[in-house]
């Protein structure tokens, strides 16, 4: 049984997004890049806002179990929308950590790969769609 279920109802990319708690209501409209005005957020921006900050908790979690300080930390998500080859798209994703700079690289790599493996998202999208982790 699930400890929380977020419930969120859309009209489509040139319309309202509406969490069933009214604490996200959005403009939605279709990139500029896809021919449309750009004059809201978009579905991808939404989805690499929940994948970063997913991510960052995600990071701190596994950093408390290892004890390792990771204060000032942040991640940034690029989600891409490219085309699958079969006259639609599909979505690519760059995480961009940014890690203390007294935090040693090998051990920054390492939380990084055991974060990628418990969080949600992470999770959601393995084999699903490529993900890049790299470091700032």
């Amino acid at each position: 049984m699930s400890q929380y279920t977020a419930v969120a109802t859309a009209t489509g990319r040139d319309g309202r997004a509406v969490s069933s708690d009214g604490k996200l209501d959005v403009k939605l409209a279709l990139q500029k890049e896809l021919g449309g005005t750009g004059d809201g957020t978009n579905p991808e921006q939404l989805f690499a806002a929940g994948y970063a900050a997913c991510f960052a908790t995600s990071m701190q979690l596994v950093a408390q179990k290892k004890k390792i300080d990771v204060s000032g930390m942040s991640v940034t998500a690029e989600v891409g929308l490219v085309p699958n080859g079969q006259g639609g798209f599909q979505l690519e994703v760059a995480l961009r950590t940014k890690l203390p700079e007294n935090l040693p690289r090998n051990v920054g790599r390492e939380l990084i790969e055991a974060t990628h493996q418990v969080c949600p998202y992470s999770s959601a999208t393995r084999g699903n769609i490529p993900v890049e982790l790299l470091t700032e």
